[in-house]
């Protein structure tokens, strides 16, 4: 079959996003009013959706409704929360409900008011390559328009002087476990599909959940709470050393602010990776009310005399595992402090072993050749979160929750999308359309900082005392 082209711009666009998750639909509201910005989007799914597996009952957003696309760089935007509230006429409940933190479901719906209301974004468009024609100074985008049923309907190319990168993370599956599954029988799934074979875990005899942070948290209550008392046949296991409470204090959060990346951005590469690999708290740990929920269904078991028959053990990792034969699973486990050995036969595994940034040398294979690289061959990236290109490119390429490695515990966060979608379209219009502050933490993270960001402290005003009969 011969697929028709389809026809763009001949003159190149001002940017070009591909994927569109809560990142690049960030970017995509606050572009929107920029009139003279020529922008669009393109994602291969049908539709927005924001991890529907995990859209568990209950399951909140780790940070307050501000952190929504927009409000911590334009609170006067049409595409805030609380506006999305206004349109759906529920402002007044939420206003009664005194939730700081929203309900994941809800977070998902108010992306997908936001993603069917803005022109500019087209859903069944995978892109297929990105090169430089250096005799036009544009960039070439490949796409391909897919039908209903995910096939190719026509194809597509495009021009532009910068694009943004936003696609997302996909999940891992520790390689122990990989080979089980693709495989029929037992259910052993990654968590990110966890609520479309609910039923399924449900209904084996034992379930182990193998993760130790938010996600393993909320699947393991999930599963308990609809699990009879004494014959739970649960077992959570995780390979950090406590199933341990998020670093949520007010002076810890702010790693996550705009001051905290540009300090981590200036550091030392080698500085850099052993401070991700440290600060796992900040970013995996789980909800303390999350801990306490798990907590109280536990104790309420035991009203009645006994014990919950669920396991809850830390610091246990898979060292190897195989079917038993077409009904179960056998995990082979390693206890990293006791330096012990045990095996666990399970009816069904859910992996809440998170995600990892989605690979880009596909998507960027024709970019390679301009591309600088840093000692571990990771691409680099700047404070504006720009690809470092050879001199010779003059558009840029900007990523989105791809850039852990070069602007820290931040990267993956909601809470700096709008900051970050702002940064991208002030350094790419040049005119600065959305004022960022100069300070935003009360810390400090560097002795020699840069003290031009920071504001002048406020003076007190002095009073003048008032003297009887005057």
């Amino acid at each position: 079959m011969t697929i028709p082209p389809r026809h763009e711009p001949a003159s190149p666009r001002d940017l070009v996003g591909i994927g569109i998750g809560p990142c690049n639909l960030s970017l995509a509201a606050l572009a929107h009013p920029l009139a003279e910005l020529d922008a669009v989007f393109y994602e291969q799914r049908p539709g927005f959706d924001w991890h529907p597996g995990l859209l568990i009952d209950g399951a909140t957003v780790q940070v307050p409704f501000l952190a929504d696309l927009v409000t911590l760089a334009d609170p006067t935007s049409a595409w805030t929360f609380l506006n999305y509230l206004r349109a759906r006429d529920r402002l007044f409940p939420f206003y009664f409900s005194e939730h700081f933190h929203i309900q994941r479901a809800e977070y998902d719906a108010y992306c997908r008011w936001v993603a069917q209301s803005l022109p500019g974004l087209h859903f069944r468009h995978q892109v297929d390559a990105v090169r430089w024609n250096p005799e036009r100074d544009v960039f070439e985008v490949d796409f391909t328009q897919l039908d209903a049923d995910g096939e190719a309907e026509a194809l597509g190319r495009t021009y532009t002087n910068n694009i943004v990168l936003g696609v997302g993370t996909v999940p891992h599956v520790p390689d122990p476990l990989r080979p089980l599954v693709d495989m029929p029988g037992v259910p052993v799934l990654h968590a990110a599909d966890y609520l479309a074979h609910r039923d399924t875990v449900l209904a084996a005899g034992h379930v182990t959940v193998v993760g130790s942070g938010q996600t393993g948290a909320e699947i393991f209550l999930d599963l308990l709470r609809h699990r009879p008392a004494g014959r739970e046949q649960l077992h959570w296991i995780g390979r950090t050393e406590a199933f341990a409470p998020m670093e949520y204090s007010k002076l810890g959060l702010e790693h996550f602010t705009p001051d905290y990346t540009r300090y981590f951005h200036a550091l030392a590469e080698p500085v850099r990776d052993r401070l991700v690999s440290a600060q796992w708290q900040l970013h995996k740990g789980i909800d303390a009310g999350t801990l306490a929920a798990i907590h109280d269904e536990l104790y309420r078991r035991t009203l009645d005399g006994g014990w919950p028959d669920a396991v809850l053990t830390p610091g246990v990792s898979v060292r190897t595992a195989g079917r038993v034969a077409t009904t179960h699973v056998e995990l082979h486990l390693d206890h990293l402090q006791q330096g012990s050995r045990s095996r666990l036969t399970t009816g069904a595994v859910v992996l809440a072993t998170g995600y990892r940034e989605r690979p880009l040398g596909r998507i960027l294979a024709g970019l390679d050749p301009y591309l600088r690289r840093d000692s571990s061959d990771r691409p680099r990236i700047d404070e504006n979160f720009r690809l470092v290109l050879d001199p010779s490119v003059t558009g840029s390429v900007y990523v989105q929750n791809a850039e852990l490695h070069t602007h820290g515990v931040g990267a993956p966060d909601l809470g700096l999308a709008a900051w970050r979608s702002a940064t991208i379209l002030n350094s790419l219009t040049g005119k600065d359309p959305y004022p960022l502050p100069v300070r935003t933490a009360f810390t400090t993270f560097g002795l020699e900082d840069d003290r031009s960001r920071m504001p002048q402290a406020r003076q007190v005003q002095r009073l003048t005392p008032l003297v009887e009969g005057r």
